[in-house]
């Protein structure tokens, strides 16, 4: 999203820190791993996925103590060190992938209080403006005639004429 200013820095991105600055240069999209640090973060995060490892270590370690001995490929003799590996290299690739996607998660909502903070003043601004408004209309109203004023001098204005009638009439007849 570009600004009239000719900057191009995106609001998902930290105050401070320029895209271009990024050690790590993909082709085409340069936030791509970023993206995709969120998406493992997030199926990790899912029963399904614990549903799914659970499954997966279950038919393993079932294959690998139930098989025909010639059929297996981690013994269960020696603590199943295969799948130990495995479960150690995915464990070891999660944490970061997760605190990465942390990290840009934790940089979105520093933008969006900052946010937050620009819409509130604004609005106690426009709030603080619309009192003062109410104030001097309220000050021009209590001014302005009311219709009851004008009824009464209306009434005045009537009573003085029919009396200089009554009068005119008393007086020239």
């Amino acid at each position: 999203m570009a600004r009239a200013d000719g900057d191009d820095r995106r609001f998902d991105t930290p105050k401070g820190l320029g895209r271009s600055g990024s050690p790590l240069r993909l082709s085409g999209d340069r936030d791509r791993f970023g993206r995709f640090t969120e998406v493992v973060a997030r199926g990790m995060g899912t029963p399904w996925f614990l549903l799914g490892l659970t499954v997966f270590v279950a038919a393993w370690m079932l294959w690998n103590t139930l098989a025909p001995a010639n059929l297996q490929f981690d013994r269960a003799d020696y603590g199943f060190i295969a799948l130990t590996l495995m479960l150690s290299l995915q464990a070891s690739y999660a944490a970061p992938l997760i605190l990465l996607a942390q990290n840009r998660q934790d940089d979105r909502d520093r933008v969006q209080i900052e946010q937050d903070r620009q819409r509130a003043e604004r609005n106690l601004a426009d709030t603080e403006y619309l009192a003062r408004e109410v104030v001097a209309l309220r000050i021009a109203v209590r001014d302005l005639a009311s219709k009851d004023f004008i009824r009464q001098e209306l009434r005045q204005v009537l009573d003085e004429l029919d009396r200089r009638d009554d009068e005119d009439t008393a007086n020239g007849s």
